[in-house]
Order: C-alpha cells, then structure tokens, then sequence
C-alpha cells in the first residue's frame, strides 16, 4: 500500500553487517601493521576480528529471513544487502591473505574474490538493459559454505589466542583448507551458471527489443 511504512529492522542488520565488516577488516589490518585504526595484541585483534565475522555472517542469513517473514523487503535493502556481502567476503579474504599467505588457499581464495566481483558486474550490465538475473538455489548453498570455510580460516589464524591444544591445529587447518576449496568450486560453477543464464537471457531481451527482420 502506497504510505505503508515497512519494518526497518532488515535493513539496520543489512548497515550493521557493512559496519562490521569494515570494522573487521580494519582489525586485520592492524595485526599486520597496515593501517593504525586499531592497537593492542595482534591475536587479541584477531579474536575481535573473528567475532565481527562471526556477527555480521549470523546477520547476512537473519535479515533476509526477516526481510520475507516481516514483509519488509525494499529496494534500499536490495541494493545495500550485496554490497554488505562483497565488503565482508572480499575484506575476510585480503586480510586472510595478507595475515597468512597461503599457497594451498591463494587460489580458491583468488577465485571467489574474482567471481564476487565479476557476477555484480554482470548483474550492474544486465540491470542497465532491463534485465534482471534470478539467484539460483545452489547460490544459496555457496553462501554458506563460504562463509563457515571464511570463518573456519579466520577461527584458524586464532588458535593461539584460543589456547586450543596445539597439537589439533594442523587437522582443523586442513579441515578449513578443503573446505575453502569446496566453496571455491561452488563459487566458480554458480558463476560459470550465471553467465551462461545472463548470456542466454539478454540474447532473448535483445531479440525481442530489436527483432530480426
């Protein structure tokens, strides 16, 4: 109904997840020295990185699901959700890497930086010809294993901190390690569905705005 005021407490998750991640990645940051926003023990930023993840990961789930069960969906929260979630997986990813390079994690972690990216190109290119490109299921599924191998990695980088028994360390390691891999995998074949979707889609808009004679 035109007036109708919609709940607002998706979209205050929705800036929440940004800040946090912003916030985050800042922590990380200054483990390594890279920026003086924050200062203390390089393992006890760690651990307040890692909760940051923590919270703004719950929220990416929990303010789409009361989007849709509140009614609340909007075009506000449309646009700032994916950039809340680029922010938070592409600042998890450069801080991982520049806390710990990895060479077993270097490449699926390249490759779900380039894939986030280049899928909301497609969206920003498809978008300006009137095309929308549905989410698949699989998508949903990517997310989440994403996110809990980001933050099994980041749970990793913590061990210390945590006095966890050293000995475990490499297991669980290896654990987040396979299972960035999967996400990576998922990550490439929904974006590899994604341009094949869009392609197949704007070929079929084109047609129809501007039919062959």
């Amino acid at each position: 109904m035109l007036g109708e005021k919609v709940n607002p407490l998706p979209n205050i998750l929705t800036t929440f997840r940004l800040v946090a991640g912003l916030c985050m990645f800042g922590l990380m940051a200054s483990t390594i020295g890279g920026v003086p926003l924050f200062t203390g023990d390089i393992f006890e930023m760690r651990l307040w990185a890692l909760g940051a993840f923590v919270v703004a990961a719950l929220t990416d789930f929990l303010d789409g699901w009361l989007a849709r069960h509140l009614k609340a969906e909007s075009e506000w929260g449309a646009i700032l959700d994916p950039i809340a979630d680029k922010i938070l997986v592409a600042g998890t990813i450069l801080g991982l890497t520049a806390m710990s390079p990895n060479p077993i994690t270097l490449l699926p972690l390249g490759l779900i930086l380039f894939r986030e990216f280049a899928v909301s190109a497609l969206r920003e290119s498809a978008a300006a010809k009137g095309v929308r490109i549905k989410v698949i299921a699989l998508a949903k599924w990517k997310t989440f294993v994403q996110m809990l191998a980001l933050g099994l990695l980041l749970f990793d980088e913590c061990w210390p901190a945590l006095n966890l028994e050293p000995a475990l360390e490499p297991s669980f390691a290896l654990f987040a390690q396979g299972l960035i891999w999967l996400a990576a995998i998922l990550t490439t074949w929904t974006g590899i569905t994604y341009f094949l979707e869009a392609r197949k889609t704007i070929w079929a808009h084109d047609l129809e705005t501007h039919p062959r004679g």
